[in-house]
């Protein structure tokens, strides 16, 4: 039964001039909604959402959430702004399901999701759980949907996960499509040679893992010609903060030596890492003991084993703290340089030393420091295709 005496008072309290907060508007359409429905219930999941990104307590969030997706669920169909109200809801219900845990129904609503023409959430959640291939066809999906423009990010998820499900020759083609792509780009100063680097060095990585080492050695090659053109004569022009192709790409890198991700124990969507997520927030997490499990390894002589964790603790401090620009060298730089320092204690271990020089050459080269990072790469070229 409507209650008038409580419609009118909405009404009388949205006409009046005061301005009002976020939670008295959405007290008063979710009484107008039960009346007007159709001017009432957009309103409402609007303010449901806005109250829902404003709030610090997950519970509150999920409650808000689930409330807005039931809103946009009764909005009329046909409305021209329903199914964008309704994706919106669902992509804040999933994250604050992910947030508490509760991944099989965070993953349901990445399905309406997906069902509605919406598929990459889907997709890093799929990842995030060890199911590749799943997510590969639903990368594929969006990749071909019709826009000529390539995307680096939409290339290199589909990419990595291809390379997640074992498929490296399908994934390294699809790498080299993107590749092809920035180089007519780069060579059209439409794009930074760094990035150009950047996807030569990943390339090269992932060729060597798929056991094609002459085509691993022929990319390095390429990309070494590309560090001695910025280490001569910069970058033609001056970009934008590009520095998430770099952190994405060495994060990839180093998805190897992480644990296998499954429902169970999730891991980050490696490609991708989303800004905000529950297994990206874990992986952060394990940074202290890494950092302890380094301190013993090194007091117990086991240098190799050293080496892979600082690698590991540097690829976390390049998620952490790599897109923000302030002081990127200084904060950055002696993760890098403690990699190549341990790397040297292993005489006869050119491929822990060459790795650790690529890491820091491609780091440099973010830091836009080009002649080191041509001298640290030359250096590792020349340690990784010595006779």
């Amino acid at each position: 039964m409507i209650n008038h005496d409580a419609v009118l008072r909405a009404r009388v309290l949205l006409l009046g001039s005061g301005r009002l907060s976020v939670l008295e508007q959405v007290d008063a359409y979710r009484v107008l909604a039960e009346v007007s429905p159709k001017a009432y219930l957009p309103k409402l999941v609007d303010a449901l959402l806005l109250m829902s990104y404003r709030t610090r307590n997950p519970e509150v969030e999920l409650a808000l959430t689930t409330e807005a997706v039931e809103a946009a669920r009764r909005i009329e169909a046909g409305l021209p702004t329903r199914a964008e109200r309704l994706r919106r809801a669902l992509d804040a219900h999933q994250r604050a399901l992910f947030a508490l845990g509760r991944r099989a129904e965070g993953r349901a609503a990445c399905e309406e999701m997906a069902a509605a023409g919406s598929n990459g959430r889907l997709a890093t959640a799929l990842a995030e759980e060890g199911r590749f291939r799943e997510a590969a066809e639903l990368n594929e999906k969006a990749a071909r949907n019709g826009t000529p423009e390539i995307s680096f990010w939409t290339m290199v998820e589909w990419a990595a996960n291809l390379e997640g499900a074992g498929l490296h020759d399908e994934a390294s083609a699809v790498f080299r499509e993107l590749l092809d792509d920035t180089r007519r780009k780069a060579a059209e100063q439409r794009s930074a040679l760094a990035i150009l680097a950047w996807e030569l060095v990943h390339l090269s990585r992932m060729r060597e893992a798929a056991g094609d080492g002459a085509d691993a050695a022929a990319t390095r090659q390429e990309a070494l010609t590309v560090l001695e053109e910025l280490a001569t004569t910069g970058e033609p022009k001056n970009w934008s903060c590009i520095l998430g192709w770099w952190v994405t790409l060495f994060a990839l890198s180093g998805r190897g030596g992480e644990p296998a991700a499954s429902t169970e124990s999730p891991m980050p969507a490696f490609g991708t890492l989303d800004c905000v997520s529950a297994p990206r927030d874990a992986f952060l997490g394990t940074l202290p003991r890494l950092e302890a499990e380094a301190a013993e390894l090194r007091e117990a002589g086991r240098m190799p084993e050293v080496v892979d964790v600082q690698r590991r603790i540097s690829i976390r401090a390049a998620v952490r703290e790599g897109n923000r620009p302030y002081q990127f060298g200084d904060r950055l730089t002696p993760y890098f340089d403690e990699g190549v320092a341990l790397a040297r204690r292993l005489p006869d271990d050119p491929v822990r030393l060459a790795r650790a020089l690529t890491d820091r050459s491609m780091f440099l080269v973010a830091a836009r420091t080009f002649e080191p990072a041509y001298a640290d790469f030359a250096e590792a070229v020349t340690l990784l295709d010595a006779p």
